[in-house]
């Protein structure tokens, strides 16, 4: 089972949060039919979004993760509510590019590096709050923290990564956050980089134990590490044939009568679970009348 872990050192110096997401990554990959360099762009992403959206802590929030680099796999893009349950998609799933002179995948290649990443926090306000940097190289991690550092002023390590099977199955996927605490000095940076050194590709660390909190205490291994919260996360889409009947209204009483004459119906396709919605000419017939019978406001 997929699993976040938040976490903060003894001294209180440091806070982390860790995901195990080999479940979340294998359903996006079944839903969305994903190359594997479109699984391990879109599992990062996920696993990314999930640590973020869970420390909304503000309920019915949701976080936003886009990323648009101009690379052949188009827009990434995960959505994560305050509980870190995930969904997402990316535009061009069946991109498929050759492996690194070092043998791994080119997420960066297939990312791109000429665009933003996007962090979108819906906290039911009247606005939500954006915030966007310019990309360094798409690998997403790195592009992560340089988000945190740049828009929120947090010096932050971060690794994502996603560990794909010869049959291209999901092996192993997650990641960890890493943030200093205000007061925390120039020292307690060192030791948490010498961590980080120390232990290695974070896939390597998840294949051998997918455990959020057994990830934490090696990268952390200097520091005495406090478990915080263990909570099970999913991939969860919040489609549903009541919200496409709404996004039907938004639509306009023209717009829908167009669409009844020229199509007879529609199906509209969820994006993030790919859950196909049909509306027939009488389904669409008795929202417009639903629609007429109401008083004008």
């Amino acid at each position: 089972m997929d699993q976040l872990v938040r976490a903060i050192s003894a001294d209180g110096q440091v806070q982390a949060v860790a995901v195990s997401t080999r479940g979340i990554t294998e359903r996006a990959r079944n839903i969305h039919k994903t190359l594997p360099v479109a699984t391990a762009a879109l599992g990062r992403t996920l696993a990314a979004a999930s640590m973020m959206g869970n420390a909304l802590k503000v309920d019915g929030a949701s976080l936003t993760l886009q990323i648009k680099g101009g690379g052949p796999l188009g827009t990434v893009l995960a959505v994560s509510d305050n509980e870190g349950n995930v969904r997402g998609y990316v535009t061009n799933p069946h991109v498929d590019l050759p492996l690194r002179p070092d043998g791994k995948l080119d997420v960066g290649g297939a990312v791109g590096s000429d665009g933003t990443l996007t962090v979108i926090k819906d906290l039911n306000m009247k606005e939500p709050y954006i915030g966007s940097v310019g990309l360094l190289g798409g690998e997403i991690a790195e592009d992560l923290a340089a988000y945190f550092v740049e828009s929120e002023q947090i010096p932050t390590a971060c690794a994502l990564g996603v560990l794909v099977d010869r049959d291209q199955s999901v092996k192993a996927a997650g990641g960890y956050l890493i943030q200093l605490l205000p007061g925390a000095g120039e020292d307690v940076i060192s030791r948490v980089e010498g961590g980080v050194m120390a232990a290695g590709p974070v896939t390597a660390l998840l294949d051998r134990n997918d455990d959020p909190a057994a990830l934490l205490r090696t990268v952390l291994s200097d520091f005495k590490v406090e478990i915080l919260e263990t909570s099970p996360i999913e991939y969860r889409c919040y489609c549903s044939r009541e919200r496409v009947e709404r996004a039907l209204i938004s639509m306009g009483v023209e717009d829908l009568e167009d669409m009844l004459e020229k199509q007879g119906g529609c199906e509209l396709t969820c994006q993030f679970c790919d859950t196909v919605h049909k509306f027939t000419a009488d389904d669409l017939r008795a929202l417009i009348d639903s629609m007429k019978a109401q008083p004008e406001k």
